[in-house]
């Protein structure tokens, strides 16, 4: 049994566009190897050639500046796939120093010291926006609300939320579930686990029964253990409407 096939070479021509010169080759099923072949050809008569020419706009498309230029244009040649489901995974983390307030969840918590941050340093609710946008394949809260722009400097990080929860529905998604985890060593959030639980249920429009909320210490290793910062994990599934 046989099997004929072309084989092209890319040969250069002086008009400078890519040309391919071809030839058949020839695939015998009972050699050992089952190599390849080239198969005689009548020398007299020229070889068939393919000839692919790149035309060069004077005026090309201007390119994407930044990473976030890129997602955009990618997103505007592609729609996003329907998928019953989609997963994100959040994290963030902030320093904590004297004079600034602690907020979580939207609730001020007291304590001797707060979140440094050019918004309000909301580590939970920033976790939370940014598992939304990775579940939607959406740039992360740093590209869409930068710490350069002076208009978000001391922002409520529930302006955020609101922005990823309109996302998240213009894309056809609802929250099927969150869980959060906070990390830190002090203050303990039991007193207070409640109301920020209850917060964010408000700002994402959800049950109570289908998000979750968690605190741990560090058990008083490196900067989270020795109170100097707060840390926070979240994952979230949405669901198709």
């Amino acid at each position: 049994m046989a099997m004929a096939f072309m084989s092209l070479i890319p040969t250069q021509t002086p008009s400078k566009s890519l040309s391919f010169s071809s030839f058949p080759i020839f695939f015998s099923s009972q050699s050992p190897s089952h190599r390849l072949l080239p198969r005689p050809i009548n020398p007299s008569s020229p070889p068939p050639s393919i000839s692919i020419r790149a035309s060069l706009s004077p005026n090309p498309p201007r390119a994407a500046t930044t990473a976030f230029d890129l997602q955009k244009d990618v997103a505007l040649e592609r729609s996003a796939p329907s998928l019953p489901f989609r997963i994100g995974h959040g994290f963030d983390l902030h320093r904590l120093e004297p004079g600034y307030p602690l907020i979580i969840g939207g609730i001020s918590i007291p304590h001797d010291r707060g979140c440094e941050a050019h918004s309000d340093g909301d580590v939970l609710l920033h976790c939370v926006v940014d598992a939304i946008l990775g579940a939607l394949g959406l740039p992360d809260i740093g590209q869409i609300f930068p710490d350069t722009d002076p208009k978000w400097k001391g922002a409520a990080s529930s302006v955020f939320m609101k922005e990823a929860v309109r996302l998240m529905h213009e894309a056809g998604y609802e929250l099927g579930n969150l869980d959060a985890t906070l990390i830190l060593q002090r203050p303990k959030l039991s007193p207070h686990k409640e109301s920020i639980r209850a917060n964010l249920c408000e700002l994402l429009g959800a049950d109570p029964s289908v998000v979750n909320l968690k605190a741990k210490t560090h058990e008083k290793v490196d900067s989270l253990g020795e109170n100097r910062s707060i840390a926070a994990h979240t994952v979230v599934l949405l669901m198709r409407k």
